[in-house]
């Protein structure tokens, strides 16, 4: 399927097809879509996309993980083109329904293919990357020698990357720094949508000394953000979209997010689509560090120029995060 369609910012055409001539859904893993860093971030990918190829766009947020194989149905039945689905988790179900729709371009969001598909694209991120940046500024902030990360559960491999980047990226700049890094101890259901157990993990790494702490595990991070934000002269650090834009209240410790570019990544792919080009197999996205808004003054040149030839050896291959698959 080709979609017609006029560019974003030209005059449409009369070869144009109206929005409800094409549809795109999504499905989420469980969590909801407004969890401020990446469902969010994947829907509002999702509208981009929908937006610029001229599509209405809807989603359904999982309740249960074994909801995932009906809520693609409920798309794929109803003659969407395109189905993004978000998360790790939600993998298997993806590569199944693409053998029972093959007319559906699937998106997989977090979604490694080891084996390539026609009609199944997974969009990935070296997460271990901007892990290991967000790791070496918290180890240049820190005047404790003691930092933390609050995270998601570890059955999701981009998760586990994002730890161990961290704790690695942190020793790179001092051998002896102290990394308390805790993973929410719960399945999917309740992993990425736990703010109070967010919240409590930080007060306790802070009360052992950490005064930086990384959230990152949807709206279980952002609890830990937000219990920072209270403590004077602490930082904290988001995730998967620039959080000072979703998590105002984190404003007084947000000192930067590590970010996964999944808003355009996504909206390209289904660009790319409607145009005939659709990407197969594993399609690889940016990752990096955001601004440091507020707290730009508490970042000196000097740290902030260290982390750019980091952010640039680590692109070029001259320095390795030391990340293995399946690391924590």
């Amino acid at each position: 399927v080709v979609f017609e369609y006029a560019p974003t910012g030209s005059q449409a055409g009369n070869d144009v097809v109206a929005a409800e001539d094409h549809c795109i859904g999504l499905v989420t893993d469980v969590g909801q879509v407004d969890d401020k860093s990446f469902n969010q971030s994947a829907w509002e990918g999702a509208q981009s996309g929908a937006e610029a190829v001229g599509a209405s766009v809807d989603y359904i947020e999982t309740q249960d993980a074994k909801d995932y194989a009906n809520n693609i149905a409920m798309f794929a039945d109803s003659g969407c083109e395109i189905i993004v689905t978000v998360g790790f988790g939600m993998g298997e179900a993806t590569v199944e329904a693409a053998g029972l729709y093959p007319d559906v371009y699937f998106i997989g969001v977090d979604q490694f293919q080891g084996e390539e598909l026609s009609n199944v694209v997974g969009l990935m991120f070296a997460e271990d990357k901007a892990g290991f940046l967000a790791g070496a500024l918290a180890a240049s902030l820190s005047e404790t020698g003691v930092i933390a990360a609050v995270l998601g559960t570890n059955l999701v491999p981009p998760v586990q990357a994002f730890g161990a980047g961290y704790a690695n990226g942190a020793a790179h700049i001092n051998p002896d720094i102290e990394v308390i890094k805790t993973y929410h101890p719960g399945g999917f259901d309740i992993a990425f949508s736990d703010p109070e157990w967010g919240g409590t993990t930080a007060r306790q790494a802070m009360d052992s000394g950490a005064d930086v702490v990384f959230g990152a595990g949807g709206k279980t991070g952002n609890g830990a953000l937000i219990e920072v934000a209270g403590e004077a002269g602490a930082f904290c650090i988001g995730v998967d979209t620039d959080q000072w834009d979703t998590v105002p209240e984190a404003h007084p410790c947000l000192v930067t997010s590590a970010m996964k570019l999944i808003t355009p990544g996504v909206a390209d792919l289904i660009v790319g689509f409607a145009e005939g080009n659709e990407a197969t197999g594993n399609s690889y996205g940016s990752v990096g560090l955001a601004s440091h808004h507020d707290l730009d003054s508490s970042v000196s040149q000097e740290i902030q120029d260290m982390i750019a030839a980091l952010d640039a050896a680590l692109m070029d291959g001259s320095q390795s995060t030391g990340y293995s698959f399946g690391d924590e």
